[in-house]
Protein backbone atom coordinates (compact mmCIF):
# COMPACT_ATOMS: atom_id res chain seq x y z
CA UNK A 1 0.00 0.00 0.00
CA UNK A 2 3.13 2.00 0.45
CA UNK A 3 4.56 1.77 -2.55
CA UNK A 4 1.15 2.46 -4.36
CA UNK A 5 0.74 5.73 -2.43
CA UNK A 6 4.05 6.44 -3.07
CA UNK A 7 3.93 5.67 -6.93
CA UNK A 8 0.53 7.65 -7.17
CA UNK A 9 2.24 10.96 -5.45
CA UNK A 10 4.66 11.11 -7.87
CA UNK A 11 2.76 10.70 -10.86
CA UNK A 12 0.68 13.65 -9.50
CA UNK A 13 3.72 15.90 -8.93
CA UNK A 14 4.51 14.96 -12.26
CA UNK A 15 1.47 15.92 -13.84
CA UNK A 16 2.00 19.39 -11.59
CA UNK A 17 5.32 20.11 -13.20
CA UNK A 18 3.97 18.80 -16.84
CA UNK A 19 1.46 21.34 -16.35
CA UNK A 20 3.28 23.99 -15.03
CA UNK A 21 6.14 23.62 -17.97
CA UNK A 22 3.08 23.85 -20.38
CA UNK A 23 1.83 27.01 -19.11
CA UNK A 24 5.09 28.41 -18.90
CA UNK A 25 5.76 27.74 -22.35
CA UNK A 26 2.38 29.13 -23.18
CA UNK A 27 3.35 31.81 -21.48
CA UNK A 28 6.32 32.74 -23.78
CA UNK A 29 4.57 31.99 -27.13
CA UNK A 30 2.38 34.59 -26.33
CA UNK A 31 4.65 36.79 -25.06
CA UNK A 32 6.94 36.05 -28.16
CA UNK A 33 3.60 36.70 -30.77
CA UNK A 34 2.67 40.40 -28.97
CA UNK A 35 6.54 41.34 -29.09
CA UNK A 36 6.47 39.94 -32.61
CA UNK A 37 2.74 41.76 -33.47
CA UNK A 38 3.82 45.21 -32.21
CA UNK A 39 7.15 45.57 -34.14
CA UNK A 40 5.37 44.37 -37.03
CA UNK A 41 2.74 47.12 -36.92
CA UNK A 42 5.12 49.59 -35.76
CA UNK A 43 7.13 48.80 -39.17
CA UNK A 44 4.32 49.10 -40.88
CA UNK A 45 2.68 52.34 -39.40
CA UNK A 46 6.68 53.81 -40.26
CA UNK A 47 5.92 52.13 -43.86
CA UNK A 48 2.56 53.97 -43.94
CA UNK A 49 3.70 57.21 -42.45
CA UNK A 50 6.89 57.84 -45.02
CA UNK A 51 4.96 56.82 -48.20
CA UNK A 52 1.52 59.40 -46.82
CA UNK A 53 4.58 62.03 -46.27
CA UNK A 54 3.32 61.77 -42.80
CA UNK A 55 6.89 62.10 -41.06
CA UNK A 56 10.12 64.18 -43.64
CA UNK A 57 11.14 60.61 -45.51
CA UNK A 58 14.84 63.07 -45.58
CA UNK A 59 15.51 62.33 -41.98
CA UNK A 60 13.54 59.33 -41.11
CA UNK A 61 13.56 57.15 -44.18
CA UNK A 62 11.22 54.07 -44.36
CA UNK A 63 11.24 50.40 -44.32
CA UNK A 64 11.36 49.36 -47.59
CA UNK A 65 13.97 51.91 -48.17
CA UNK A 66 16.30 50.61 -46.02
CA UNK A 67 15.87 47.12 -46.44
CA UNK A 68 16.39 47.81 -50.01
CA UNK A 69 19.74 49.67 -48.65
CA UNK A 70 20.36 46.72 -47.11
CA UNK A 71 20.18 44.36 -49.07
CA UNK A 72 22.01 46.30 -52.20
CA UNK A 73 25.34 46.69 -49.73
CA UNK A 74 24.76 43.05 -48.59
CA UNK A 75 24.87 42.08 -52.31
CA UNK A 76 27.88 44.21 -53.71
CA UNK A 77 29.95 42.95 -50.55
CA UNK A 78 29.94 46.68 -48.78
CA UNK A 79 28.34 45.85 -46.11
CA UNK A 80 29.97 42.64 -44.50
CA UNK A 81 33.43 44.47 -43.72
CA UNK A 82 31.95 47.27 -41.87
CA UNK A 83 30.15 45.05 -39.61
CA UNK A 84 32.43 42.75 -39.31
CA UNK A 85 35.01 44.95 -38.11
CA UNK A 86 32.40 46.37 -35.73
CA UNK A 87 31.02 43.04 -34.41
CA UNK A 88 34.76 42.41 -33.97
CA UNK A 89 35.63 45.44 -32.37
CA UNK A 90 32.75 45.43 -29.78
CA UNK A 91 33.51 41.69 -28.62
CA UNK A 92 36.86 42.21 -27.65
CA UNK A 93 36.00 45.25 -25.94
CA UNK A 94 32.41 43.19 -24.14
CA UNK A 95 34.76 40.21 -23.31
CA UNK A 96 38.13 42.30 -22.17
CA UNK A 97 36.09 44.57 -20.00
CA UNK A 98 34.28 42.55 -18.07
CA UNK A 99 37.46 40.25 -17.49
CA UNK A 100 39.46 43.53 -16.46
CA UNK A 101 36.64 44.65 -14.30
CA UNK A 102 35.68 41.56 -12.68
CA UNK A 103 39.55 41.52 -11.92
CA UNK A 104 39.50 44.86 -10.34
CA UNK A 105 36.30 44.38 -7.96
CA UNK A 106 38.30 41.14 -6.68
CA UNK A 107 41.09 43.48 -6.73
CA UNK A 108 39.77 46.13 -4.49
CA UNK A 109 37.25 43.53 -2.17
CA UNK A 110 40.86 41.65 -1.30
CA UNK A 111 42.51 45.02 -0.25
CA UNK A 112 39.84 47.10 1.75
CA UNK A 113 43.04 50.08 2.25
CA UNK A 114 42.92 50.05 -1.94
CA UNK A 115 38.91 49.90 -1.94
CA UNK A 116 38.70 52.84 0.34
CA UNK A 117 42.03 54.96 -1.82
CA UNK A 118 39.90 53.98 -5.36
CA UNK A 119 36.42 54.46 -4.58
CA UNK A 120 36.15 58.32 -5.16
CA UNK A 121 38.15 57.81 -8.44
CA UNK A 122 36.21 55.14 -9.72
CA UNK A 123 33.14 57.76 -8.99
CA UNK A 124 34.87 60.27 -10.53
CA UNK A 125 35.80 58.88 -13.60
CA UNK A 126 32.44 56.68 -14.06
CA UNK A 127 30.84 60.21 -14.18
CA UNK A 128 32.80 61.49 -16.99
CA UNK A 129 31.74 61.73 -20.33
CA UNK A 130 33.28 59.26 -22.32
CA UNK A 131 33.74 60.94 -25.70
CA UNK A 132 35.83 63.68 -24.00
CA UNK A 133 38.15 60.97 -23.68
CA UNK A 134 38.08 59.84 -27.04
CA UNK A 135 41.03 62.38 -28.38
CA UNK A 136 43.24 61.49 -25.89
CA UNK A 137 42.85 58.07 -26.59
CA UNK A 138 43.72 58.90 -30.16
CA UNK A 139 46.50 60.96 -29.33
CA UNK A 140 47.87 58.46 -27.17
CA UNK A 141 47.09 55.43 -29.27
CA UNK A 142 46.90 56.52 -32.54
CA UNK A 143 43.66 56.52 -34.71
CA UNK A 144 42.39 52.83 -35.39
CA UNK A 145 41.51 49.44 -33.41
CA UNK A 146 43.72 50.18 -30.23
CA UNK A 147 41.59 53.68 -29.54
CA UNK A 148 38.41 52.50 -30.30
CA UNK A 149 38.78 49.01 -27.59
CA UNK A 150 40.38 51.79 -25.21
CA UNK A 151 37.27 54.09 -25.77
CA UNK A 152 34.71 51.05 -24.96
CA UNK A 153 37.39 49.53 -21.99
CA UNK A 154 36.86 52.79 -20.19
CA UNK A 155 32.93 52.35 -20.57
CA UNK A 156 32.73 48.80 -19.76
CA UNK A 157 35.61 47.99 -16.88
CA UNK A 158 34.30 51.27 -14.30
CA UNK A 159 30.47 49.73 -15.02
CA UNK A 160 31.81 46.13 -14.10
CA UNK A 161 33.60 46.61 -11.62
CA UNK A 162 30.88 49.20 -9.54
CA UNK A 163 28.24 46.16 -10.02
CA UNK A 164 30.44 43.18 -9.70
CA UNK A 165 32.23 44.77 -6.32
CA UNK A 166 28.56 45.54 -4.92
CA UNK A 167 27.52 42.67 -4.82
CA UNK A 168 30.50 40.99 -3.24
CA UNK A 169 29.73 43.57 -0.59
CA UNK A 170 26.04 42.45 -0.52
CA UNK A 171 26.86 38.70 0.39
CA UNK A 172 25.40 37.57 3.62
CA UNK A 173 27.63 38.55 6.61
CA UNK A 174 26.54 35.38 8.55
CA UNK A 175 27.63 32.94 5.76
CA UNK A 176 31.20 34.75 6.02
CA UNK A 177 31.51 34.74 9.72
CA UNK A 178 30.73 30.89 9.49
CA UNK A 179 33.70 30.17 7.60
CA UNK A 180 35.71 32.48 9.39
CA UNK A 181 34.45 31.03 12.39
CA UNK A 182 36.47 27.76 11.15
CA UNK A 183 38.94 28.84 11.01
CA UNK A 184 38.63 29.77 6.76
CA UNK A 185 41.47 32.38 5.44
CA UNK A 186 40.16 35.19 3.44
CA UNK A 187 41.01 33.10 0.22
CA UNK A 188 39.10 30.77 1.54
CA UNK A 189 36.24 33.08 1.92
CA UNK A 190 36.35 34.52 -1.28
CA UNK A 191 36.02 30.94 -2.71
CA UNK A 192 33.24 29.59 -0.83
CA UNK A 193 30.97 32.13 -0.36
CA UNK A 194 31.54 35.36 -2.09
CA UNK A 195 32.47 34.05 -5.65
CA UNK A 196 29.56 31.92 -5.35
CA UNK A 197 27.07 34.12 -4.33
CA UNK A 198 27.98 36.39 -6.48
CA UNK A 199 27.78 34.48 -10.09
CA UNK A 200 24.43 35.45 -10.91
CA UNK A 201 25.69 39.16 -10.84
CA UNK A 202 28.54 38.58 -12.50
CA UNK A 203 26.80 36.61 -15.06
CA UNK A 204 24.52 39.06 -15.35
CA UNK A 205 26.71 42.08 -16.10
CA UNK A 206 27.37 40.72 -19.18
CA UNK A 207 23.61 42.15 -20.47
CA UNK A 208 24.91 45.47 -19.06
CA UNK A 209 28.05 44.92 -21.05
CA UNK A 210 26.46 44.16 -24.53
CA UNK A 211 25.02 47.79 -24.41
CA UNK A 212 28.17 49.84 -22.89
CA UNK A 213 30.36 47.68 -25.23
CA UNK A 214 28.15 49.03 -28.50
CA UNK A 215 28.49 52.60 -27.29
CA UNK A 216 31.93 52.64 -26.70
CA UNK A 217 32.61 51.08 -30.10
CA UNK A 218 30.50 53.03 -32.25
CA UNK A 219 31.63 56.17 -30.18
CA UNK A 220 34.72 55.05 -31.12
CA UNK A 221 34.29 54.71 -34.61
CA UNK A 222 32.14 58.10 -34.93
CA UNK A 223 35.72 59.94 -33.83
CA UNK A 224 38.54 58.01 -35.80
CA UNK A 225 36.99 54.91 -38.11
CA UNK A 226 37.33 54.56 -41.71
CA UNK A 227 35.61 51.36 -42.05
CA UNK A 228 32.83 50.12 -39.55
CA UNK A 229 29.22 50.91 -38.55
CA UNK A 230 29.70 53.46 -36.48
CA UNK A 231 31.85 55.37 -39.46
CA UNK A 232 28.84 54.55 -42.12
CA UNK A 233 26.24 56.99 -39.74
CA UNK A 234 28.96 59.59 -39.90
CA UNK A 235 29.36 59.55 -43.39
CA UNK A 236 25.27 59.51 -44.05
CA UNK A 237 25.02 62.52 -42.40
CA UNK A 238 27.66 63.77 -43.85
CA UNK A 239 26.26 63.16 -47.66
CA UNK A 240 22.69 63.96 -46.19
CA UNK A 241 21.84 59.86 -46.47
CA UNK A 242 19.78 59.08 -44.03
CA UNK A 243 18.60 55.94 -45.61
CA UNK A 244 21.88 54.76 -44.80
CA UNK A 245 22.13 55.70 -41.81
CA UNK A 246 18.77 53.99 -40.88
CA UNK A 247 20.43 50.89 -42.26
CA UNK A 248 23.36 51.28 -40.56
CA UNK A 249 21.54 51.39 -37.00
CA UNK A 250 19.12 49.09 -37.70
CA UNK A 251 21.61 46.54 -38.17
CA UNK A 252 23.37 47.83 -34.94
CA UNK A 253 19.64 46.77 -33.16
CA UNK A 254 19.90 43.21 -34.50
CA UNK A 255 23.21 42.24 -34.04
CA UNK A 256 22.94 43.80 -30.33
CA UNK A 257 20.17 41.82 -29.89
CA UNK A 258 21.43 38.63 -30.88
CA UNK A 259 23.64 39.06 -28.85
CA UNK A 260 21.85 40.04 -26.05
CA UNK A 261 19.85 36.83 -26.66
CA UNK A 262 23.29 34.88 -26.99
CA UNK A 263 24.30 35.85 -23.22
CA UNK A 264 21.12 35.29 -22.00
CA UNK A 265 20.93 31.29 -23.67
CA UNK A 266 24.49 31.14 -21.79
CA UNK A 267 23.29 32.39 -18.64
CA UNK A 268 20.34 30.06 -18.78
CA UNK A 269 22.87 27.40 -18.96
CA UNK A 270 25.44 28.34 -16.26
CA UNK A 271 22.26 29.26 -13.92
CA UNK A 272 19.92 26.31 -14.78
CA UNK A 273 20.90 23.95 -12.03
CA UNK A 274 21.53 26.86 -8.89
CA UNK A 275 18.88 26.70 -6.49
CA UNK A 276 16.33 29.23 -7.26
CA UNK A 277 15.61 31.87 -3.84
Amino acid sequence: MKGEADRLGQHWIQGLYQEYRLRRRSERRLVTGVQTAILVFLFVLWEIAGRMKWIDVLLFSYPSKIFTQIGKDAISGELWGHVGVTVGETLAGFLLGTLLGTLLAVLIWWSPFLSKVLDPYMVVFNSMPKVALGPIFIVMFGAGFTAILMTTLSITVIITTLVVYNSFQEVDSNLIKVVRTFGGSRRDTFSKVILPASFPAIVSTLKVNVGMAWVGVIVGEFLVAKIGLGYLIIYGFQVFNFTLVMSSLLIIAVVATLMYQAVVYIERLLLSDRPQR
